[in-house]
């Protein structure tokens, strides 16, 4: 009944008698008298609680007022225990939540918030939980089954003790809807209970349903989690009401739709029972005869339906916007506004809530927001109603005097069914349509952006797809991201949007800073001022002290807009300037890089040498000398240039870079957008190079590019896992993109410090041993980094920006390896590792002390070069002779003399002895070997008759280093070929009884080789060492095994990490690359792990008793035999054996008794 006391529905007569009584009585003079009135012993409730919608709908501050009325009734019912002001607290409360969520909470928000909570007026005493009680069952014969619903699915919070009180009302709540059948349990699974409508049917809240969990589908590509909860918790209504509603006969697509992939998901998932799914697949095979007569007769009867109540809110607007342009008629537009919302909740259907105050997130794409023709057409009214009334109202009055009736205008489309319609709409209208919205689309959207942002606290999150951000947005900041600003367009769209939002907020909230700050986005005012200082050279001066009377928001009004003269009155605003000091309003150099990297330079409203002049200006003159409270950088250009390398790598990194033109010139790793930042960094880096030496002439603490590489990859998870060397792979690419674009010289020296006698190498040897050896093939890094620290790549030279100036750079710089770019009537900066030496007084030595530093701390950059030697080796011989008349340097000539007698063994001539070191000899015969791809290395390998054995054993590392690499990577060699190098490598070292059991102890073993082939292998491959060992289980010589001490401990410690690998899932990447029948021995792990298995229990029994010295170091908290405990006959025949031989091993004691008994602590026990 109280539904028919609506403001909607009071009588015009009566609603105009109680606006002419508010006008004249204060607030709260007003619900004085009413409580007066009420205290009498006979009222006329329809005319009490009419005027209290009155009162809801027409002032502005109405829920404060009848918050602190209630809870005044309600202290007094609990403490006088007065049912009088407990039935007029529930009935004023009911009577205000009916207006709906834009003027007062719903009544299920509001009965959870003050009785499900210790902090209540019920929880003081027993006695006030039985008042409560008492008064709620008495209610009960005569409450509609929502308020029931709400009293058992939000109860009041009871201790314990007193849990009958609750227990007994809700079996009694439970009866009397059983007695109005409506039953808990066949509750939609979308049913919102702050509605105070009628329960709706089952079969019609069903429908309801299915459409719903369709919009959920659609969106995340998986069964909604309310379906699949219902299947087990709530069967009975799952079972006949939801399924049928989604399983109606229908002609199905030729393409499957979304109820149709949400069907099969369904019957994947055994969530739809065979014989209804079969009865659906035969009612959908014989509806096509029926098709015709059910379209004609569904094409009549749907827009009947709806035709009546879009006529009534049609006729809602007219009169609203009739009001806009009559002074006399401004006390009704609140009053107007509501009869719009209740038209438009009657479009929507009865069964459209009226708002919850725990809205779920809205869920919508961006990339492509979709809406159905019904709703955008009634979505498309709504808003042109609301632009039309906005400049019908601002041609009577300013913003600041035309009333509420925008806010609440915007709150009537906030409902939680229609807000996503709405949002998605904007989405479309500014991210897609933008540049054809005319000037008053523009500025209404503008107005509606800002009464959303105004509301966002009652207003769910957004969640949109790529390439936003994954984490819930509130309403500003989702405006602020459909308005990009990439191309010249959009930056025409943002401006005049910006323009019109900052205008319309200042003119309207100027009393009001929080509400000011709560309505308009951080981002948006940022990028105001981006674009003002981009496209308005006059902006770029300190603004001046005009202050216009007021912000220019009548001039947005006109038929034709000034847009570029508008912003500019509007730049000159001091209410505009104090908002920009204000923190988080202020444009910061980070924020200006973010924006500046997304501009596509081939649209840009900027020629080359504008947008080369602006960003000149923003780095130096703008950013560069602001403090950094301000958002500056304090005159640090060493800060700049950091915080510049960190937003490049950023945007790299980022979604964004890939949802530019196709048309745009790549600049990192696929990444679009605006290259020219690059040049920046590389000018910035330039008077770094150039400036002078630190006081004292010490030398900084590290590079600051290294400093951020540094930082960034800490922050990433480490992990074996793909996902992870995935994401760690990608940043080490754009580092390295980085690196190489900016000169070498940052490699080999410190900026801004003297150069030593040997340069300093530091920072590039710790990312090359820590990160970039991880990802090296073969023991040698990619030819672009190794080029980069040995020669120069000619990169301009950067004079300091005193200097700078008169040159004419290119504006759009290749940022590429082996760029070639240079400024007219620029330099060369002396770079790479050959020039810095050149810079000190003895050039050659200093390259000598260079190369032997790198032997010791960083052997991967000198095999790297032997590996690129053939292309390396001339470069390095012309910048030599450029800068000397004496031979290469003796570290060099090393380098070369490797590489030749590498190529020697492939030439008839018998080879030298291996000059350097013998691994450094090793890495170049094994990159010869894989050159040359011959059948047989016998032959050559029996040239290096009399080098050392040191030579081999490094030779065979490099070798399994190559074997790994073709099992995880299809650009290496094959895996049969390079399982024939290792063969033919491991017989040599055989046939001259050299022992090679060293490099399957490397770890274990702290020597100098250990440690250097150790730095030449990634991380991962070291612990596949013993997938290797066991590869080669074949071409093992056993007999000349057996003579090996260390030989058991060494098999068995590879068995014992060859099974923790398989535990631990690393040695599927093996067999997902070399799949298919490559690997002669072994077809995938279990059989790997088997062979090796059988193949020391066969040789155990052979070994000398001086080989179990030391395998207890391998198994010290369980005894190795449990590695072989089996339930094959096999095993335990060999078992067995071993027992009753009663062989007594040091270390071991007697094997007998318990050597088949698990210990429990060791995993492979089970295998």
């Amino acid at each position: 009944m109280q539904r028919e006391w609506s403001f909607a529905r009071t009588p015009a007569l009566l609603s105009g008698l109680y606006r002419r009584l508010f006008v004249i009585l204060s607030p709260e003079e007003l619900v004085g008298h009413l409580q007066d009135v009420l205290e009498t012993q006979e009222v006329n409730w329809r005319h009490v609680l009419s005027c209290v919608s009155t009162l809801v709908i027409c002032l502005p501050d109405a829920q404060q007022l009848i918050n602190g009325w209630v809870t005044r009734l309600l202290a007094r019912a609990f403490e006088s225990w007065d049912l009088d002001s407990m039935v007029l607290a529930f009935l004023v409360v009911r009577q205000a939540a009916l207006e709906g969520p834009a003027v007062f909470p719903s009544y299920a928000t509001w009965f959870q918030a003050t009785f499900g909570s210790a902090r209540g007026v019920h929880s003081c005493s027993k006695k006030a939980l039985v008042f409560l009680f008492k008064f709620l069952s008495d209610l009960v014969p005569f409450e509609v089954p929502r308020y029931l619903q709400v009293h058992i699915l939000h109860p009041p919070l009871v201790p314990g003790k007193y849990r009958t009180l609750l227990t007994d009302y809700v079996a009694l709540a439970k009866t009397r809807l059983a007695d109005l059948k409506v039953s808990i349990e066949n509750m939609g699974l979308y049913e919102d209970l702050s509605s105070a409508g009628d329960v709706t049917q089952p079969q019609s809240q069903a429908s309801q349903d299915v459409e719903k969990a369709l919009a959920v589908f659609e969106h995340t590509g998986k069964v909604p989690v309310a379906i699949l909860e219902a299947s087990i918790f709530r069967r009975s209504y799952y079972l006949s009401h939801f399924l049928p509603a989604l399983l109606t006969p229908r002609v199905l697509p030729r393409a499957p739709d979304s109820r149709e992939a949400l069907i099969e998901s369904l019957r994947r998932a055994d969530k739809i029972p065979p014989a209804l799914y079969s009865t659906y697949c035969q009612a959908c095979s014989t509806a096509g005869q029926k098709q015709p007569e059910d379209a004609a007769q569904g094409g009549e009867v749907e827009p009947s339906c709806a035709e009546e109540p879009l006529d009534l809110l049609m006729a809602a607007l007219q009169e609203l916007r009739a009001c806009m342009t009559d002074p006399t008629q401004h006390d009704v537009l609140s009053a107007q506004v509501a009869m719009v919302s209740e038209r438009l909740h009657s479009v929507l259907g009865l069964s459209e809530d009226v708002g919850s105050g725990e809205a779920a997130p809205v869920q919508l794409s961006i990339q492509a927001p979709e809406l159905q023709l019904r709703e955008q057409k009634l979505v498309d009214l709504l808003l042109m109603s609301f632009c039309q009334n906005l400049l019908a109202a601002s041609s009577v009055a300013p913003p600041d005097r035309q009333g509420p009736w925008a806010t609440h205008f915007v709150r009537a489309l906030c409902g939680r069914r229609f807000l996503p319609a709405v949002l998605t709409r904007l989405c479309q209208l500014l991210r897609h349509q933008g540049p054809n919205l005319s000037a008053s689309h523009v500025l209404g959207l503008a107005a509606l952006a800002v009464h959303l942002g105004e509301s966002r606290s009652a207003l769910p999150k957004v969640h949109v797809g790529p390439p936003a951000p994954a984490r819930g947005l509130l309403l500003p900041e989702f405006i602020d991201s459909l308005l990009p600003c990439a191309a010249q367009q959009a930056l025409a769209l943002c401006l005049k949007f910006s323009t019109a939002a900052i205008s319309y907020s200042l003119c309207k909230f100027s009393q009001s800073h929080e509400l000011l700050h709560s309505c308009l986005s951080p981002g948006l005012i940022k990028k105001f001022q981006f674009i003002m200082f981009r496209w308005f050279p006059e902006a770029r001066d300190p603004p001046s002290q005009e202050d216009l009377a007021s912000p220019p928001w009548r001039p947005l009004c006109l038929p034709s807009v000034d847009w570029r003269r508008t912003a500019l009155c509007l730049w000159k605003q001091r209410a505009l300037q104090e908002l920009l000091k204000q923190e988080g309003f202020q444009l910061t150099y980070r924020d200006w890089l973010q924006l500046e990297i997304e501009i596509q330079p081939e649209v840009d409203f900027l020629s080359d040498t504008e947008r080369q002049d602006f960003q000149q200006w923003a780095i130096h003159q703008h950013f560069l000398p602001m403090p950094s409270a301000a958002g500056g950088c304090d005159g640090d250009l060493e800060a700049a240039c950091t915080t510049l390398v960190d937003v490049l790598m950023d945007f790299c990194q980022s979604s964004r870079s890939y949802h530019h033109s196709e048309n745009s010139d790549l600049v990192l790793t696929g990444c679009k957008g605006n290259r020219d930042i690059f040049s920046r960094l590389q000018e910035m880096v330039a008077d770094l190079e150039q400036g002078p030496a630190p006081l004292g002439h010490t030398t900084p603490h590290g590079h600051f590019l290294f400093g951020v590489f540094r930082r960034r990859l800490q922050a990433l998870t480490h992990g074996w896992d793909m996902a992870s060397r995935l994401q760690r792979q990608q940043e080490l690419l754009t580092c390295k993109r980085t690196l190489l674009g900016l000169p070498p010289s940052m490699l080999v020296s410190s900026p801004r410090a003297e150069q030593p006698a040997t340069p300093s190498c530091a920072d590039f040897f710790h990312l090359v041993n820590s990160e970039l050896r991880n990802f090296s093939h073969d023991g040698a890094l990619t030819h672009d980094i190794t080029a980069h620290f040995f020669r120069v790549i000619p990169i301009p030279f950067t004079p300091p920006v005193s200097v700078l100036r008169p040159l004419a750079w290119p504006s759009r710089m290749q940022w590429l390896p082996g760029s070639t770019c240079k400024p007219s009537g620029g330099h060369l900066l002396p770079q790479g590792l050959l020039n810095t030496c050149a810079q000190s007084r003895d050039p050659s030595l200093a390259a000598d002390l260079a190369l032997t530093t790198c032997q010791t701390q960083c052997p991967l950059l000198l095999t790297s070069a032997l590996l690129w030697w053939s292309s390396l080796e001339p470069e390095l011989h012309c910048r030599w002779r450029r800068w000397s008349q004496s031979p290469l340097p003796a570290e060099l000539r090393k380098l070369q003399e490797a590489h030749l007698f590498a190529e020697s063994i492939s030439s008839p001539l018998t080879p030298s002895p291996a000059p350097g070191p013998s691994w450094l000899c090793a890495a170049a015969l094994h990159f010869a070997i894989q050159r040359a791809r011959k059948e047989s290395l016998r032959q050559e390998l029996g040239k290096l008759n009399g080098q050392g054995d040191e030579l081999f054993v490094s030779l065979f590392f490099f070798s399994l280093m190559g074997l790994l690499s073709s099992y995880l990577t299809t650009q290496a060699i094959g895996s049969l070929r390079a399982l024939d190098i290792c063969a033919e490598i491991l017989g040599c070292l055989q046939r001259r009884r050299i022992s090679w059991l060293l490099v399957f102890q490397l770890i274990e073993a702290d020597v100098p080789l250990g440690r250097t082939l150790l730095g030449l292998a990634p991380d991962h491959q070291v612990r596949l060492l013993p997938v290797a060992f066991y590869s080669l289980l074949p071409y093992f010589d056993e007999d000349a095994l057996l003579t090996e001490d260390a030989f058991l401990h060494v098999a068995l410690n590879m068995y014992l990490k060859l099974v923790g690998l398989f535990v631990a899932g690393e040695t599927g990447a093996v067999w997902t690359v070399a799949r298919g029948g490559e690997l002669p021995t072994q077809g995938d792990p279990v059989s790997l792990i088997t062979n090796a298995r059988l193949f020391l229990l066969q040789l155990i029994p052979r070994c000398p008793e001086r080989s179990f010295l030391h395998v207890a170091e391998v198994t010290p908290r369980c005894s190795p035999w449990c590695l072989f405990r089996s339930m094959s006959v096999c095993n335990v025949r060999m078992l067995d054996t071993l027992g009753k031989a009663g062989i007594q091993h040091p270390g071991l004691g007697q094997m007998g008794g318990s050597m088949g008994t698990a210990c429990g602590l060791c995993c492979s026990c089970w295998l």
